[in-house]
């Protein structure tokens, strides 16, 4: 039976693990969201996150164990997300997995949350073979990177303000929609006409994303009022506005670059217009486009397990920067 890398991931309001074997099938993925949990402050409160990662950790470990039908003794190595994230959750899941690897005896992999989700494209059944451009797109980072090698990239773009995710959850929730908002505004630009408004897209210099200029005139379209009946219409032309400003980076970047082929990743790669838009592109399943850990496993088998007892010594990291 192949050894199985055991990942933990914790970075935001997901509490998550997965087993994966070192060829990259994954045997259990459990991810417990705390969406309905934050959904009445409007967003991610990182104390009360935190704490609940703290009930769910070992419990969804367990799940994950049994899902696989394994052992801690078929485990070779523990991964966890170093970072970046809320530093209060990321310390949740690293002293979880210290823990598991010390009690053990097992080495530590620490992984970059960034490097997991270009991992997610890495799995079974269809791995991916670098060289190529991703689109990684998500609640907290927009970037483009250029990979060449499984277990590293090089960024070419990044976001200036806010992230593209960042943009559908405050503008789903300007239209009411609520938290999390992102998989809500998709579904209701389906009902609406993406041509109804002309949002606009800001063009800044080099392969660099700006969305909070469309975030603005959302809400200026907002206090007009009428929003009711424009609701849907609002949707899909903000909807339209962000994907038509990531598609267009993304092929310009894969024209600099000379990529012959792009992926997209993150959890705003899950939104139906933006597959639409990037048809060619490869992105992961559905449910490895949002945090999970089998992204983090994945990682770990591209980068260096730090034995015990330096592995002690590890701190998480809140930036990316």
């Amino acid at each position: 039976m192949s050894s199985l890398i055991l990942g933990i991931e914790t970075s935001c309001d997901e509490t998550a693990a997965a087993l994966v074997s070192a060829e990259g099938e994954i045997r259990s993925s459990i991810v417990s969201s705390q969406a309905d949990l934050h959904a009445r402050f409007g967003g991610v409160v990182p104390e009360v996150a935190s704490r609940r990662h703290l009930e769910l950790v070992l419990p969804v470990v367990r799940e994950a164990l049994a899902e696989a039908g394994a052992s801690l003794d078929e485990v070779e190595r523990v991964a966890v997300t170093q970072g970046p994230g809320l530093i209060g959750a990321l310390l949740v899941g690293l002293a979880a997995a210290k823990a598991l690897a010390w009690g053990r005896g097992l080495p530590l992999v620490p992984v970059n949350h960034l490097h997991g989700h270009v991992a997610a494209l890495y799995l079974e059944p269809e791995p991916l073979e670098p060289p190529f451009l991703c689109l990684l797109a998500s609640g907290g980072h927009t970037m483009l990177v250029d990979v060449r090698e499984r277990g590293a990239f090089r960024p070419i773009g990044t976001t200036l303000d806010d992230a593209a995710g960042e943009a559908f959850d405050k503008g789903a929730r300007l239209l009411g929609l609520g938290y999390p908002g992102g998989a809500e505004l998709d579904r209701l630009a389906q009902e609406g006409d993406p041509e109804a408004l002309s949002f606009p897209v800001a063009r800044v210099p080099g392969l660099d994303f700006s969305f909070s200029g469309v975030k603005t005139a959302l809400l200026y379209e907002v206090r007009k009022g009428d929003v009711e009946r424009r609701r849907a219409d609002l949707a899909a032309s903000y909807q339209r506005a962000i994907v038509r400003a990531l598609m267009q980076r993304t092929l310009e970047a894969a024209k600099q670059t000379g990529a012959e082929r792009i992926a997209i990743v993150g959890g705003v790669a899950a939104n139906s217009e933006l597959r639409a838009a990037l048809s060619d592109a490869t992105a992961p399943p559905f449910q490895l486009c949002t945090d999970n850990a089998a992204m983090i496993a994945s990682a770990a088998r591209y980068a260096e397990a730090i034995h015990s007892p330096r592995y002690l010594g590890l701190d998480a990291f809140a930036s990316a920067s």
